[in-house]
């Protein structure tokens, strides 16, 4: 049985040859680009920059145990997925990221925050730098925060053993 990666550069070992320099590229412009507060690893299974608990306790209310997650870039079976959570929030930067990719007349197939690409020379990567140097991690929390309500955004519970209590009559 195969196992799963357990790093940036063991997730890259298993990118298909025809979609490696697209992942390189895309990992390459987020790195050179994100603000420093992001750290980069694995997060649910895909190389990933997120912002750490040091940084952002709550964690992601999805799963509190998981840091705040920001972009993430991963190989599907016939395109590369760029997750730009960092826009999710900010409606006025999803506006803005389409106009821009638009404006270099690169086809764009995106959702909320997933963008499908096929060809590097598709993907106008400074579009894609340009967005992430904007949103710093300040910004993306006032962001997360205005969207996410903080009951939501609880920080994981630890997990303690519950004793049996002896009822008296």
């Amino acid at each position: 049985m195969a196992t799963k990666p357990t790093t940036i550069d063991e997730y890259l070992a298993t990118v298909p040859e025809n979609q490696l320099e697209l992942v390189n590229a895309l990992l390459a412009t987020i790195r050179e680009n994100a603000d420093p507060a992001f750290e980069e690893g694995l997060q649910y299974g895909m190389p990933a920059f997120f912002l750490p608990h040091c940084a952002y306790p709550a964690g992601y209310h999805c799963d509190p145990k998981q840091p705040l997650p920001f972009a993430s870039v991963a190989a599907r079976k016939g395109s590369v997925s760029l997750y730009l959570f960092c826009m999710y929030c900010d409606e006025d930067e999803v506006v803005r990221f389409r106009e821009d990719w638009k404006a270099t007349g690169n086809r764009l197939d995106m959702g909320k925050s997933c963008i499908r690409v096929k060809k590097l020379e598709r993907v106008p990567l400074d579009v894609v730098g340009a967005t992430v140097a904007r949103i710093t991690a300040k910004k993306f929390i006032a962001a997360y925060e205005k969207v996410i309500p903080a009951t939501r955004r609880k920080p994981a519970k630890k997990t303690t053993k519950r004793t049996a209590t002896k009822r008296t009559a």
